[in-house]
């Protein structure tokens, strides 16, 4: 809930910003203060105030602060953090959509370009010479390994995904320099993945790491991709995570497109033309 006002802020009018910097400024207060002194501290009209938690989606101020009060304290424990456990649908619609748009929008504005041209021209060098790029991951990270295996596939490239920590290692045990792994973790704390990237970089493989920012596997690798969102790695089920390490990956596999170039269209067509097959017209 504060996540999607934070985003909002810049689209609503400026007296109900004011209201909504109150709120971010100290959720619990204002869960609990009547409307005349939330005006008062805003410097708005009590009807500013209702209007602004409408215009977040709630029916009124009552509404609103109960929702916030929930959104301040557990919220739904391993499903979704600003989930309340009395949520309508249209509640959890808006809230988990808002919550990745807040979440990509975050990533946008903090991405480190720097390191994804890094990680870009690592992965189109390593397809140049035809060395194999290999992504990790467990578990959800896994499933968003294996489609990265899946979009680079596309392209051409000559790369695999493996989800099982004995292959992982076995597999890193067998790259060399010029080879490229990619590892994708929610926590950054999977030993499994952490025991595969030092086998990788010690062979003289380059790394790339997905994950957040202060883990240990985050310093693991040559290449680190932070991957920073609000969800607690142990206490909310992965949906932002997820959708934001899967982005990371499509940019990625956009840029070393780019990189690859025009000898990659007539590919694409001939793919494209050959899978019309298997449609129904």
């Amino acid at each position: 809930m504060l996540d999607r006002i934070r985003a909002s802020l810049p689209s609503l009018a400026p007296a109900e910003q004011r209201v909504g910097k109150l709120v971010l400024a100290d959720p619990r207060a204002f869960a609990k203060l009547p409307v005349t002194e939330l005006a008062d501290m805003a410097h708005v009209s009590k009807p500013t105030v209702v209007r602004f938690c409408r215009s977040m989606g709630y029916d009124g101020l009552s509404d609103f602060k109960l929702k916030l009060a929930g959104s301040v304290s557990e919220g739904v424990p391993f499903i979704h953090r600003s989930v309340d456990a009395d949520d309508k649908t249209s509640d959890v619609l808006v809230k988990v959509i808002d919550n990745t748009v807040a979440a990509f929008l975050k990533y946008r504005n903090d991405a480190s370009s720097y390191a994804l041209e890094k990680a870009a021209e690592a992965l189109a060098a390593t397809h140049k010479t035809g060395r194999r790029i290999e992504f990790y991951g467990v578990g959800n990270s896994g499933i968003v390994a294996q489609d990265a295996q899946h979009k680079f596939f596309r392209l051409g490239v000559n790369a695999i995904a493996y989800s099982d920590g004995h292959m992982q290692v076995m597999s890193a045990s067998m790259l060399g320099p010029g080879d490229c792994v990619v590892v994708i973790s929610n926590s950054g704390r999977t030993r499994d993945l952490m025991d595969a990237c030092d086998i990788a970089r010690k062979n003289g493989a380059t790394t790339i790491v997905i994950t957040a920012s202060g883990s240990p596997l985050a310093s693991a690798g040559h290449i680190h991709l932070a991957a920073d969102h609000p969800e607690g790695y142990d206490r909310y089920s992965p949906m932002v995570s997820r959708l934001l390490h899967l982005m990371i990956v499509d940019v990625l596999a956009t840029c070393v497109a780019l990189r690859i170039g025009g000898q990659l269209q007539p590919i694409l067509r001939e793919m494209k033309n050959n899978l019309r097959n298997k449609r129904y017209t």
